[in-house]
């Protein structure tokens, strides 16, 4: 038995990395999987359905259930029949798996408006187009007990600012955004919807610089994409309910759970503040003392 049996999830950008690893495990715990995947280079340029029917076809090896796809998730209409694929194939729809993405990088002033667009584009519009139609699907049924899940990724990139990926860092904290928004949304459907931020080896982690890659640990496994694909079974799973509206990280060995925004330091007038009081107590409060970071 396993903790996704009966359950049917498609995972995007499965044909490698990240998309790969969680595809295989939702598979070996039971899960029904629609393998997508455009099949293209880190860049998002190219088309190849073969990674998808690879990852496919290893499912189905181990015995597992699985179809491959090709759609381009940036593409609305693409999206919809991505969503009406599981539901055609195999009866339902539990998990989205928001994986896919791409990398342009180039730091601000370098950086051109295709680069820009084309980055937020498969990032935050793909991952708002298969949400869209899963989200409507699942309040088409108003299921009763339902344990529908949106699972997205969002970056270190973005949490702390990457300085050469503007468009991927504004595309990967626009989707925790997304997260935030989605669970409050759907949870009276019975959708609980998080983001994992991951650290893994994968080619899009290959333009990270070798030091900043390193854990400081021998074992090579500890950078394995599993080490994140078991988080997201976890998510996956019925038993995670109580979880939403939050980010995981997940890097190796370590998991840690993220806080979500609340004000640091507050400053309440009794009138409109005038600009020589309003920087006066602006400095006074937040700007940073000896022992107290920004």
């Amino acid at each position: 038995m396993g903790s996704l049996d009966g359950r049917v999830a498609i995972v995007t950008g499965a044909g490698r990395g990240i998309g790969r690893s969680t595809a295989l495990l939702l598979a070996r715990e039971g899960a029904s999987v629609v393998v997508n995947d455009l099949g293209g280079a880190v860049d998002g340029s190219g088309r190849d359905i073969g990674p998808a029917s690879q990852v496919t076809a290893e499912i189905a090896e181990a015995g597992g259930k699985a179809v491959a796809n090709g759609a381009d998730v940036s593409d609305h209409a693409a999206a919809e029949e991505l969503i009406k694929t599981a539901i055609a194939d195999f009866g339902r729809l539990d998990v989205l798996v928001n994986v896919a993405g791409i990398l342009r990088d180039r730091m601000i002033f370098n950086m051109s408006e295709q680069e820009w667009d084309d980055v937020i584009r498969v990032h935050m519009r793909g991952t708002f187009n298969t949400s869209k139609f899963a989200a409507a699907h699942w309040r088409s049924l108003r299921e009763e007990n339902a344990h529908n899940r949106i699972i997205n990724f969002t970056s270190v990139s973005g949490l702390h600012g990457a300085p050469g990926q503007p468009n991927y860092a504004a595309a990967k904290m626009g989707i925790v955004g997304l997260t935030y928004s989605c669970a409050n949304s759907l949870a009276k459907y019975g959708v609980t919807v998080n983001a994992i931020s991951p650290g893994a080896a994968t080619r899009m982690t290959d333009s990270v610089p070798l030091e900043r890659r390193r854990s400081g640990r021998p074992d090579v496994d500890e950078w394995s994409p599993d080490n994140v694909a078991t988080v997201v079974a976890y998510l996956a799973s019925e038993r995670s309910s109580w979880l939403t509206g939050r980010i995981v990280h997940a890097s190796g060995y370590e998991l840690a759970l993220y806080s979500n925004p609340e004000p640091e330091i507050r400053l309440v007038g009794r009138e409109p503040w005038d600009l020589d009081g309003l920087a006066e107590q602006v400095e006074r409060s937040f700007r940073p003392r000896a022992g107290r970071s920004a």
